[in-house]
């Protein structure tokens, strides 16, 4: 068979159900190939949108999500959403063209190194030189993109080689067991633990990962140790428990972190210090740390480890769960209780607002977080509204909202909600973006529509880049210029014969949420924010007195 048939064929054995992306002709071959098989090709009108879709596939279903570009400037618009999947843990295979290999030596039309291109933001990258190897390449790309941490594989199949014949197969997929680690030192993670006064649980973005929070959440309840996540760990651990101590991640001090103040030993579990700096919480390297991951702990001045349990993170937590039914033990503190109850207080703050012309994200929030069921899922984008979204949205279940917090890219939602959608068309599935964002990946509004994903995208609009003004603001006293001008944006949702909705009053928010939800067709809200909010909270939080 065609090369590109027995590459379309060993997608197909990886259970590959949609490749998202933009074809060009050095891709001919091969989307003839995929035409004819049961994986479903859906047409973007940005490759950079396409990577943001394959990036939510795959931190949703924890398999690889496909992306496809042409050479050249399909390649590079491919490289924003690629590098926001790998450092966001996202498993992802990115398939790219490439010239005929009789001409890749000299200067030629389009032609450039691309693999050399993804090699820095990618787990690995490699191209097809034998028609021969596409079956080992295939599936060490999956394997690797799947693996922990996940990332993202590259892939460049030149136009010549994917028309020559090959007698290949398909190398069967293999059950990766992850090693455990030895009772010897989960014996010593749990003497720590054990001796401990006032441990606390900092659960990153591995402990949604591999059915790790099922443990988690078991141990927590046994022991009573306060949970603590990241903004990639939120729904770790039920927003509902009493263990749960909500997210940290904000610059300045939060209540939560009061938690880490007083602990004597901090237990990180699936912990990436790509989110949140262990200098943040650590600045004095005073605090025993156990570190719980399924890879040995990064090198850090501030994250000096006293005892490294690396191995799968469920397992893990499946031997202290066997440890604390022998020798039961409870950490309930009344400085976690408070710290609930006064972030509870916080979030309830401002939900019956009637405000008119300029709504406070907290209340947006609150009348967002009711609409959502326990399973639907939000997307936040980049921006001032994602450190709003970290603080006041939190979730009963893993994967339920997802926040780009590793490479942070802006233009993550709009496209990213559109696979979320098609994962799960039952579920809600809500876009929150800043107006800047938006306008980053607006396009893929009509492939929203096109392909029947009834999302629902909100836009936070104050004109500007909203948090670079916050941070200059905060930091300077004052701001650079960052304003722009939009579009009607109702009337440009309609033009994509969208529906297009505005709320000027915060007591029209809640409705026009159900009428999106309910519509036959993508909707955007605009929603004029009160950023007003960001400088208060800064103060606010710059005052914090830690409960005791």
């Amino acid at each position: 068979m065609k090369v590109s048939e027995l590459f379309v064929q060993c997608l197909e054995n990886e259970g590959v159900e949609y490749i998202f992306g933009v074809p060009g002709e050095e891709n001919a071959h091969f989307m003839m190939a995929l035409e004819k098989s049961s994986i479903r090709f859906v047409l973007t009108r940005h490759e950079q949108g396409a990577a943001f879709m394959a990036n939510a596939y795959g931190r949703l279903t924890g398999k690889a999500g496909v992306c496809l570009g042409t050479l050249g400037p399909g390649a590079t618009n491919l490289v924003t959403g690629v590098a926001d999947g790998n450092m966001d843990r996202a498993p992802m295979v990115v398939i790219t063209g490439q010239a005929d290999s009789k001409r890749q030596h000299k200067e030629s039309h389009q032609a450039m190194d691309v693999v050399s291109l993804f090699r820095p933001i990618t787990k690995w990258a490699t191209p097809i030189i034998h028609p021969d190897n596409v079956p080992e390449v295939v599936r060490k790309a999956f394997k690797l993109a799947e693996s922990e941490k996940p990332g993202a594989c590259h892939i460049e199949l030149p136009e010549d080689i994917a028309a020559m014949s090959s007698d290949s197969k398909p190398i069967p997929r293999d059950r990766l067991r992850r090693p455990v680690p030895d009772d010897k030192v989960i014996d010593q993670a749990w003497a720590l633990i054990r001796s401990a006064k006032r441990p606390v649980i900092l659960a990153g973005n591995g402990a949604i990962r591999k059915r790790a929070s099922k443990q988690l959440r078991k141990f927590a309840e046994a022991s009573g140790i306060g949970v603590i996540s990241t903004f990639m760990g939120k729904g770790c651990v039920d927003r509902n428990a009493p263990y749960s101590l909500f997210s940290i991640g904000l610059q300045s001090k939060d209540l939560v972190a009061c938690t880490i103040d007083a602990a004597d030993v901090v237990i990180t579990l699936g912990y990436d210090m790509v989110e949140y700096h262990p200098r943040l919480w650590n600045a004095r390297g005073e605090k025993r740390i156990v570190h719980i991951d399924f890879l040995a702990a990064e090198v850090d001045e501030h994250y000096r480890v006293d005892v490294e349990v690396a191995g799968d993170l469920a397992h893990t937590l499946w031997m202290l769960n066997q440890r604390i039914k022998q020798d039961p033990v409870s950490f309930t503190t009344g400085q976690h209780r408070t710290i609930r109850e006064e972030m509870q207080a916080d979030f309830a703050e401002h939900k019956d607002d009637a405000t008119e012309d300029l709504i406070r994200p907290q209340k947006v929030l609150w009348d967002v977080r009711e609409a959502m069921g326990p399973c639907d899922i939000l997307l936040s984008d980049v921006g001032a509204h994602k450190m709003w979204i970290a603080r006041y949205y939190h979730c009963d279940m893993p994967n339920t909202c997802l926040i780009p917090n590793g490479f942070c890219s802006m233009g993550f939602a709009l496209p990213g909600a559109i696979a979320a959608k098609l994962i799960n068309p039952d579920h809600r599935v809500l876009a929150i973006c800043g107006d800047a964002g938006f306008m980053m990946n607006v396009q893929d509004l009509e492939t929203a529509k096109r392909v029947g994903a009834n999302i629902v995208t909100m836009i936070w609009e104050d004109h500007a880049y909203g948090l670079i003004a916050w941070k200059q603001e905060t930091q300077f006293g004052h701001h650079t210029d960052l304003s722009f001008d939009n579009p009607d944006f109702v009337k440009l949702a309609e033009a994509f014969d969208c529906k297009g909705l505005r709320v000027n009053r915060a007591a029209d928010l809640r409705p026009a949420l159900e009428e999106a939800f309910a519509s036959d067709r993508p909707c955007v809200i605009v929603v004029p924010i009160d950023y007003r909010e960001n400088a208060l909270l800064s103060k606010r939080l710059g005052a914090i007195s830690c409960p005791i």
